[in-house]
């Protein structure tokens, strides 16, 4: 199940009353986790976050019920300050070499804005 799977599905996202109680990061990455349970890179995923489009996501937890407006507020602008806190959120829960390829591709896609600008 996807994270738009997810937010449309509130019986599949009823959680325990401790979540309340845990970082938001935690929360988040434990939504989010569940985009990357096939294991394999999704390069639209990166290069929308590098762009900073996070609308997917931010309507995602929104929608959860888990956060207050403000909090969804807060996520949103510190995606925005830094796209690598939501980049590295969503790969909370992936094994070693999900993060490596995912890594890859997204040191490739700042070499490739490097020799852009060159």
């Amino acid at each position: 199940m996807t994270t738009a799977q997810l937010a449309r599905n509130p019986v599949a996202g009823r959680v325990d009353a401790d979540v309340a109680r845990r970082p938001l990061c935690d929360v988040v990455a434990a939504i989010f986790s569940l985009d990357l349970e096939d294991g394999t890179v999704d390069l639209d995923a990166v290069e929308r976050i590098r762009a900073d489009d996070f609308d997917d996501w931010v309507l995602a937890t929104a929608q959860s019920g888990l956060f207050t407006p403000r909090e969804v507020e807060s996520l949103a602008r510190s995606w925005h300050a830094d796209p690598m806190s939501l980049f590295d959120t969503l790969l909370t829960d992936a094994d070693d070499m999900t993060r490596k390829r995912y890594a890859i591709v997204w040191d490739s896609l700042d070499q490739a804005d490097s020799r852009e600008y060159a």
